[in-house]
């Protein structure tokens, strides 16, 4: 019966027009689905060849963005001449030239509020502010010598996460999962997770530029249903909605053999990943079967804990309490064999309220993250997961009005953790104000060959043909960062 009905599209049938069907069949399988398809599917290939291009020590990622700009200065990068300086402009050899975002050369230096201490064997020092994260100190890869071109956020946002400051490119999880597809069969390779954050540039953070579209991030909603339009509608029986798919798909092959377009493959996938979905998305979000004590840990439930973050539009968003949850599915998304988790959390852009600001999103974020990477650590899973924890660039160790900084992309700090990363290990080294780096450098290129790598994929190898041209993640830069690897 099905192939009968296929045939009758095919050559014609005017009854039911090609959009009516395409319409009905499709409905409540969630279009956000269709830019994620599994690597498992014999109709396509998950990338160039699905094989590393060595042995890998990561085979998962978890990126925490940090989205406005972190102070290095008050949380990872101890500054104690600050204190020496203060009150005054720093030497016209560091301000001369330098294009800032809203203060002027002469803004006075101001020292940190908070204290620092050195925490585990490595004796790595870390701010009063993150005292859970300080546990997990000898865990964590800090690189202070990070640096960027971009100095405002939407440019830096699409930098960070794309190598380039141009929209339109792809994504560092489509990448990843380009080259090495996905081993979940029932979720996609790409999972976005926003904390109801303010993320400048939206889905261009997450896009898949000119890859397939099955590259894409898929973005997981906080509340309802995890993707739009995912529930099967009201009164239509799974064995219906098989049916159809099934003919749908029949439709496609045929579709596929006449014109060889590689997006009928892809759309074939993406149904059927998505019918998939039905089940494996509600399944992943009912925290249920979790402990008590793992919801505690990771503050799901936390009583007391501030969930309103002012943010520099003045529009306070509730944050905390979704991070904390987002931390936890992320874990659980790994454990379900997703390729790429990203998770957005702002803001963190504070040119006034910084003591109140970094008080606030700390707290927010200080417990949900050391419990991740414990965790990740007591499942055995950390070793293959990497973690990043990272923004689009850091702030001044200049004050900005009576308590603020402005944005400093010649140096600030990322974290990592797990993967194959040297823990307890600081890279890089800034000036006595923090203000370049004087040791190791590294720009978000390097970072992101580094990733690559540990990934099992040489950065100067994954390209893709577009326009005639190879492109790759790292552009025409990149250099791995050889000091952050295990022996």
């Amino acid at each position: 019966m099905q192939t009968s009905v296929a045939s009758m599209a095919l050559e014609g049938n005017r009854r039911v027009s090609r959009r009516q069907f395409f319409s009905t069949t499709s409905s409540g399988l969630g279009s956000v689905a269709l830019m994620s398809l599994l690597a498992h599917d014999n109709v396509l290939a998950a990338g160039p060849s699905s094989v590393p291009h060595f042995r890998p020590t990561a085979k998962n990622c978890i990126f925490i963005f940090l989205a406005g700009g972190p102070s290095q200065v008050d949380l990872f990068d101890p500054k104690p001449a600050l204190a020496k300086h203060a009150g005054q402009p720093l030497p016209e050899t560091f301000t001369k030239g330098v294009r800032f975002a809203f203060i002027k050369a002469s803004a006075k230096v101001t020292p940190s509020k908070f204290r620092f201490r050195k925490h585990g064997e490595s004796g790595l020092e870390i701010s009063e502010l993150l005292p859970h994260l300080a546990n997990c100190a000898d865990d964590l890869a800090v690189i202070r010598s990070m640096h960027t071109e971009a100095f405002n956020h939407l440019p830096g946002h699409i930098l960070m996460n794309t190598g380039v400051e141009k929209f339109g490119r792809p994504s560092v999880g489509s990448w990843v999962l380009y080259g090495l597809g996905s081993e979940s069969q029932n979720l996609p390779g790409y999972v976005v997770l926003t904390s109801r954050s303010l993320v400048r540039g939206g889905g261009a953070n997450w896009t898949n530029g000119f890859l397939p579209p099955r590259f894409q991030g898929v973005q997981f909603l906080d509340q309802g249903e995890p993707v739009l339009n995912l529930s099967r509608p009201p009164g239509i029986p799974e064995s219906a909605q098989r049916a159809s798919l099934d003919t749908l798909a029949e439709l496609n092959r045929l579709r596929l053999k006449t014109q060889h377009d590689p997006e009928i493959a892809s759309r074939i996938a993406a149904y059927e990943l998505a019918f998939r979905m039905q089940s494996a998305a509600p399944e992943l979000m009912d925290l249920s079967r979790e402990t008590r004590k793992t919801l505690d840990d990771y503050g799901v439930d936390r009583e007391g804990l501030q969930n309103v973050v002012a943010t520099a539009d003045n529009k306070p968003r509730a944050v905390s309490r979704t991070f904390s949850r987002n931390c936890l599915l992320a874990r659980r998304l790994v454990e379900r064999g997703v390729r790429f988790v990203t998770i957005f959390h702002g803001d963190w852009d504070h040119h006034n309220g910084l003591d109140r600001g970094l008080r606030q999103n700390c707290d927010g974020i200080d417990r949900p993250i050391a419990t991740l990477i414990q965790d990740l650590k007591q499942r055995g899973l950390l070793d293959s997961t990497l973690l990043v924890i990272g923004s689009e660039f850091g702030r001044t160790p200049l004050g900005q009005g009576s308590d603020g900084r402005d944005h400093h992309p010649f140096a600030f700090t990322t974290l990592l953790a797990g993967g194959g990363v040297r823990g307890g290990t600081v890279i890089g080294q800034t000036d006595e104000f923090g203000w370049r780096p004087v040791a190791d450098p590294v720009h978000v290129n390097d970072l992101h060959a580094t990733l690559l790598h540990l990934f099992g994929l040489d950065h100067l190898r994954l390209t893709y043909q577009f326009q005639g041209r190879d492109f790759r993640l790292t552009d025409v830069a990149g250099n791995v960062v050889k000091k952050l690897l295990k022996a």
